[in-house]
């Protein structure tokens, strides 16, 4: 299976073209499981990246994972959603060849040193050397289906073909089976998302397959030895539920490893900053907010732990909060800016952060007894997160220049389209600003935007660690003065 859009290279012109040139340059047949233990192996004696892309998993899933390819297990990946289950089964492809041999117009993908069907073993005792010969680029050599209770025998294994028989072949004739998913990744990875959805009949077919080697469909059964890496994910509580698994199929897998969460801050930020495509600038210190904010979702009582929380929560948020700054500034450009101002540029705030908690309450499954109030206790986790970040980042600095400057009566307002250098104007000049901005990772000459943004975050954490007052307009602004 290939993305969407995703370009096929052409097989290089040096590749043999006839079974002949195939044998003469000491071509080898290999299983599959041999290819990944063999292309695994060459990469960690070359100390190469085995799988590109995926964070967190380096001291607890992946060498599972890796043990289960040099020991040619079959695996299933037991985690709960957004746990980067899928990303890691396509990172398999990678360990496979770039290019494999395949006789040409085979629907199997069939190896010309191992033809498994009739047809195929007849042409080649009758081509010989002169057989013709395609090259597979490992892209095309991954089948995935997502389990749903109404996949049938024909999605995954294979049906009769009408228009076949029709003309002529018998029930017998493997050329009488339209095949499906499974058996047309022969030579490749098929994988299996949620697998516990199967019908337990399909989950029969599906042992057949793997375990007798054989095709069952309506009563007839075919020989057909197929060369595949099966991979599943499935929710452990599903998983494990008597009933939602045929035993002899979860004995088939001979690997069974635990994904999970980001274990740690650094890795959930990591995360973020590689998957979320940003409209906008976002500090370092709004994304901690969201990494926190995440972290806080997942931990909290009144979400369901069963359903977990996505990784694409706080993938999203980020997301959200780059949308947010960009919104504004598309917006304030569209106001008359004065002459020799340059318009603002889009930079996020600790307060665009605010719309996260309506736009992905949808991704968040909570306990029953918490109906109408998810957004509530979404803000609530925001403002932790934020206090989190503040105390993480800001813990022990001077900010005595804030607090005195609303002492005297300022008010400062800030808000969505609130311009930076309206926020700035209002601030002015205030002692400890150029630490807090350094502490915030702006270094020495942050643009106004950057420190609009800085300047926000600290009278946020000012407010809710309780030396600021704060309240919100009809409008939507939000005015930060004295306490009380």
């Amino acid at each position: 299976m290939t993305a969407p859009n995703q370009v096929i290279p052409a097989p290089p012109a040096d590749l043999p073209g006839t079974l002949g040139a195939l044998r003469a340059a000491g071509h080898r047949y290999r299983t599959v499981k041999q290819e990944l233990r063999d292309n695994l192996l060459a990469r960690m004696r070359a100390g190469a990246d085995r799988f590109p892309g995926i964070v967190g998993y380096d001291d607890t899933v992946l060498p599972e994972v890796e043990r289960a390819l040099l020991a040619g297990h079959d695996m299933v990946l037991l985690g709960e959603r957004g746990q980067g289950k899928t990303r890691l089964i396509r990172s398999l492809v990678g360990l496979l060849d770039e290019w494999t041999p395949v006789i040409a117009g085979s629907a199997l993908n069939e190896h010309p040193l191992h033809p498994i069907t009739p047809a195929s073993r007849a042409l080649v005792a009758e081509a010989a050397d002169d057989l013709p010969v395609g090259w597979l680029h490992r892209s095309m050599r991954y089948g995935e289906k997502l389990a749903t209770p109404d996949t049938s025998v024909g999605d995954l294994i294979g049906d009769v073909d009408p228009i076949r028989l029709a003309q002529g072949r018998s029930l017998g004739d493997p050329e009488t089976i339209h095949f499906g998913l499974v058996p047309r990744t022969n030579r490749g990875i098929f994988a299996v998302n949620e697998l516990p959805d199967l019908a337990e009949r399909i989950q029969v077919a599906l042992l057949n397959v793997l375990e007798e080697r054989d095709i069952q469909v309506r009563g007839y059964q075919l020989r057909l030895p197929l060369d595949l890496f099966l991979v599943a994910s499935a929710n452990p509580e599903d998983y494990t539920n008597r009933g939602r698994i045929i035993t002899p199929l979860k004995d088939r897998f001979g690997a069974e490893v635990r994904t999970h969460y980001p274990v740690d801050l650094d890795l959930e930020l990591a995360l973020i900053r590689q998957e979320a495509d940003l409209v906008a600038e976002v500090p370092e210190h709004v994304l901690e907010v969201l990494a926190r904010f995440a972290r806080a979702v997942r931990e909290s009582p009144s979400v369901d732990p069963r359903s977990g929380v996505s990784a694409r929560f706080a993938i999203a948020a980020a997301e959200t909060v780059a949308a947010a700054a960009l919104r504004r500034a598309g917006l304030l450009a569209a106001a008359d800016t004065p002459e020799g101002v340059r318009p603002e540029a889009p930079v996020a705030r600790v307060g665009d952060a605010v719309s996260v908690t309506s736009t992905l309450r949808g991704k968040v499954e909570f306990e029953s007894g918490e109906e109408g109030r998810e957004v509530e206790i979404l803000g609530h986790l925001l403002r932790t997160a934020t206090a989190e970040t503040f105390r993480a980042r800001l813990a022990g600095l001077d900010l005595s220049g804030f607090t005195g400057l609303v002492a005297e009566g300022t008010v400062i307002e800030t808000g969505e389209l609130v311009s930076s250098a309206e926020l700035l104007r209002q601030v002015g000049t205030v002692p400890g600003l150029a630490k807090a901005l350094d502490r915030l990772g702006m270094g020495d000459a942050p643009t106004p935007e950057e420190a609009a943004a800085g300047v926000e975050f600290v009278l946020e954490g000012l407010h809710l660690t309780r030396r600021l007052g704060k309240d919100v307009t009809d409008s939507g602004r939000t005015r930060y003065g004295g306490r009380g």
